[in-house]
């Protein structure tokens, strides 16, 4: 029985983007994200 075996999706400099956006996922708010929630309380006062 062969394995199915899910492609790295690598960068030219070896970085590996699946990783990196799974462990943005879980780094907490954007720049953004934060910038809008600001922005929202700001304006509720």
């Amino acid at each position: 029985m062969a394995r199915q075996q899910k492609k790295k999706n690598i960068t030219i400099a070896g970085t590996d983007i699946d990783e990196v956006k799974r462990l943005n996922s879980q780094s907490g708010l954007s720049y953004n994200e934060v910038k809008r929630m600001l922005a929202e309380n700001y304006l509720k006062k």
